[in-house]
C-alpha cells in the first residue's frame, strides 16, 4: 500500500504521514523543503520517498506524476496550498498567482493525471484538502476563499461523476476551519475562535475518507456554520465575513 503526500513537510500533511505510516502505508512525501521532509522521514516507520519539488510549476506537477506514475499509487492526498491576506487592490499578483498554482492547478492536474490510473485500476483514494472558506465569499482574502471554492466544487463534480460510472474510486473534500499550523504566519493572520490541532484534522480527515465521506468537515462548530450560512442572505453573510477576516488581521511587523 502506497500514499502521496503533496505540503508534507509541516502541519496537516506531516501528520498525515504520521497515521499512514502507523497504518502500514509506504509513502512519497512532496514539498519544498527538503530538510523538513528528512526530518520526518527518521519518525516513520514504513518505507518513504521523499520529492523535493515546487508543484506550483504545472511542468513540475507533470513531473511528478511521470516520477511515481508506476509505484502503484492507492491514496493521493493534495494538501500543499496557502493564502494571502489583504485588500485586493493591495495584494502582491505574483504572490497570488504562486497561490493559486499551487492551490488550484496543482491540485487539477494531479487529480486528473492520478484519476486516470486509478479508474483503470478501479479502486483508489483521492483527498482534496480545501478549507470552510471554500463556501463563503472572503473579504480581506478574496483569492484564498475562491481557490478553495474551486477546489470544493471540482471535487464534487468529479466525486457525482465517479457515482453514476459506478466506479469505487473514491474522491472527496477536506473542509477544516482554523487549525493550528504555519498557515496562519504565511498568511499574516490569527484566528478569532480557537482552532484544532493538525494531529486531530489530520486523524478525522482520513478516518472519514476511508468512510467515503464526500465532505469532510471536523468539529460541530464548523458543521453548524456552514450549515446556517446557506440561510443567511448574500450581502448580509459579506458583511458578517468581512468584519470576521478584519478580526484576523496581524501586523506584518509582529
Amino acid at each position: 500500500m502506497k500514499a502521496l503526500i503533496t505540503g508534507a513537510s509541516s502541519g496537516i500533511g506531516r501528520e498525515m504521514a504520521k497515521i499512514l505510516s502507523e497504518n502500514g502505508y509506504d509513502l512519497i512525501l512532496v514539498a519544498r523543503r527538503k530538510n523538513r521532509l528528512e526530518l520526518l522521514k527518521k519518525e516513520l516507520k514504513t518505507n518513504v520517498e521523499i520529492i523535493t519539488k515546487d508543484i506550483s510549476s504545472t511542468d513540475n506537477c507533470i513531473e511528478l506524476y511521470h516520477q511515481v506514475k508506476n509505484q502503484d499509487i492507492d491514496i493521493l492526498i493534495n494538501n500543499a496550498g496557502f493564502g494571502v491576506f489583504g485588500e485586493f487592490v493591495e495584494t502582491n499578483l505574483n504572490r497570488e498567482l504562486d497561490m493559486i498554482d499551487t492551490n488550484i492547478k496543482a491540485v487539477h492536474i494531479l487529480t486528473k493525471l492520478f484519476l486516470k490510473d486509478m479508474k483503470d485500476k478501479n479502486r483508489g483514494y483521492i483527498l482534496n484538502v480545501a478549507s470552510s472558506a471554500a463556501f463563503l465569499p472572503g473579504p480581506l482574502m478574496a483569492s484564498y476563499y475562491a481557490s478553495k471554492a474551486y477546489v470544493l466544487h471540482l471535487t464534487e463534480a468529479i466525486y457525482e461523476e465517479l457515482k453514476h460510472q459506478h466506479s469505487k474510486v473514491y474522491i472527496g473534500t477536506f473542509c477544516p476551519g482554523p487549525v493550528n499550523s504555519e498557515f496562519n504566519d504565511v498568511a499574516h493572520v490569527q484566528f478569532g475562535i480557537r482552532g484544532i490541532s493538525s494531529k486531530y484534522a489530520a486523524q478525522y480527515a482520513i478516518k472519514k475518507m476511508f468512510q467515503r465521506k464526500r465532505i469532510i468537515v471536523p468539529t460541530l462548530l464548523m458543521k453548524l456554520n456552514c450549515t446556517f450560512n446557506r440561510f443567511i442572505p448574500r450581502f448580509l453573510l459579506l458583511k458578517i465575513c468581512y468584519k470576521i477576516q478584519k478580526q484576523k488581521e496581524v501586523s506584518h511587523e509582529k
